[in-house]
């Protein structure tokens, strides 16, 4: 076994062991990428507004910063369709673990997991979602946390949410990271069978990945495109420019301070369930409307 070999088996191994202290064990159907990791941490969230729902049966899936093998690029928040009916987003999560910075994939299932207590916005500050709920087979949305003015939809209520701690941290754990645990619903969360992000979901972070003003070491921390009404669509006019800055400029570490990362295509996905995706319907161009946090 090789050296570059040896090294990632430790570093699985001190994750695995991380996992087991948390009491997060890692099921073979849960969508968890043990080999991405990078040496440094990824920039503070950026501020944005929530571009405005295409459609009613949408769910919101919250922007984040990903790895590219060198550099951090920004995934833009973005309105996707569920793969079936009852099921939920777990956003992706940074958090440190056997001397780097490990990358935990996001995931579709009946139950909210947990996500490194990261405070995302719009539903998603920590732990569980505050966005809204399914009632058999139809969504209702807190209007309160999502963009939803735009669209005839009669299934929503009203629900203050107070979070009581605000911040722009993207990270669990190390230096300067957010201290959370997993709570109990969501260690069995954690257990059950997991789907692994839809084709378009998929392909709006292959767009994020190519798109050069989304990387970090351009944009010091504040992507051009915040979020989009469309996954993949970054040129339409349901897009979100440029937030409010979440802090200082955002500047990584100099020369090659960096852990290499897997190639994304050696995640360790959930296999897919039998019923078919449910595919994108057409839909006209919607006037851009923003709603703060």
């Amino acid at each position: 076994m090789g050296r570059g070999q040896l090294k990632l088996l430790g570093r699985t191994v001190a994750v695995m062991a991380m996992l087991g202290m948390a009491g997060l064990t890692a099921p073979a159907s849960a969508a968890v990428a043990l080999n991405i990791s990078a040496g440094f941490a990824p920039p503070p969230l950026p501020v944005y507004a929530q571009p405005a729902i295409p459609a009613p049966g949408y769910m919101w899936v919250p922007g984040y910063w990903a790895w590219n093998g060198a550099d951090y690029y920004w995934v833009p928040g973005t309105w996707v369709l569920p793969p079936r009916v009852g099921l939920l987003w777990t956003p992706a999560w940074w958090g440190w673990a056997g001397g780097a910075y490990v990358w935990h994939a996001g995931y579709w299932s009946p139950h909210i997991g947990f996500y490194g207590g990261i405070n995302y916005g719009f539903g998603y500050f920590g732990h569980g979602y505050e966005g809204g709920y399914w009632d058999h087979d139809r969504f209702f949305y807190n209007t309160t946390v999502n963009n939803v003015r735009n669209v005839n939809i009669t299934n929503v209520y009203n629900k203050t949410v107070v979070v009581n701690q605000i911040n722009r941290i993207s990270f669990n754990g190390g230096n300067g990271g957010i201290n959370a645990r997993p709570t109990g619903e969501e260690l069995a969360t954690a257990r059950e069978p997991h789907i692994r992000p839809t084709v378009f979901q998929n392909q709006h972070v292959n767009a994020a990945r190519s798109n050069p003003g989304l990387r970090a070491s351009s944009n010091h921390g504040q992507p051009r495109i915040m979020a989009t009404s469309s996954a993949g669509r970054f040129n339409n006019n349901g897009i979100v420019a440029q937030g409010r800055p979440a802090g200082r400029e955002f500047a990584p570490p100099r020369g090659n301070e960096f852990r290499p990362a897997q190639r994304a295509n050696e995640f360790q996905p959930a296999p897919r369930v039998n019923e078919g995706e449910r595919r994108e319907p057409p839909r006209k161009d919607e006037e851009r409307r923003e709603r703060r946090e």
